[in-house]
């Protein structure tokens, strides 16, 4: 993202807001962190006041599906595991490419299935066994991390996630596979 120099950029389900204070170093004039969860949003807040960034970093509460901004407002728009979480990705897709000005990209990092040998089979094995038990044990809590590996699993990864991205106006689009396939990072222009 940095060799575009965004000016202005929506971090869409910041959480505590990681990945704005992250692309803070690219000396944008504006970031807005937006996510739907109150709490999260707190944490992230504690965040950009003990780093004095909240001149450059604005966290609200909003909904990814329906952006409360003006058409064509960012040069930059920023996902990091939080696409598959959304009810319905092509609405969120949509409100992306909305809000991104002409020339405006979009980069979305998330979780994918990696396909080949070992790495498949020690990442099913891990992720679907040994991750629920785990979180379990440490939050006492049955269904606990469950949901990750049920949301992974049902996420349209690689070209059918770049197809709905295509479908929602996004060109040259492309995808770029991290840690041996499980985390891709999708990018797109508007």
């Amino acid at each position: 993202m940095g060799q575009y120099n965004p000016s202005d950029i929506l971090d869409v389900a910041t959480g505590t807001a990681d990945l704005a204070i992250a692309a803070a170093k690219l000396n944008p004039q504006k970031i807005l962190g937006i996510d739907i969860a109150e709490e999260m949003l707190a944490i992230g807040q504690i965040k950009v006041d003990r780093l004095q960034l909240q001149k450059m970093i604005q966290l609200r509460q909003a909904d990814s599906e329906n952006l409360p901004f003006q058409d064509n407002c960012f040069d930059a728009v920023m996902v990091a595991f939080g696409v598959r979480n959304f009810e319905n990705i092509d609405k969120g897709l949509a409100q992306m490419y909305r809000v991104l000005r002409q020339g405006g990209r979009v980069y979305i990092l998330e979780f994918s299935k990696p396909l080949k040998f070992p790495v498949k089979q020690l990442y099913g094995m891990y992720f679907n066994h040994i991750l629920p038990v785990l979180g379990r044990i440490v939050s006492k809590d049955m269904s606990a991390y469950t949901y990750l590996p049920e949301s992974v699993g049902t996420f349209p990864d690689g070209p059918e996630f770049l197809a709905l991205m295509e479908l929602a106006g996004f060109r040259l689009v492309e995808c770029k596979q991290l840690t041996f396939g499980v985390a891709s990072l999708y990018y797109g222009q508007k």
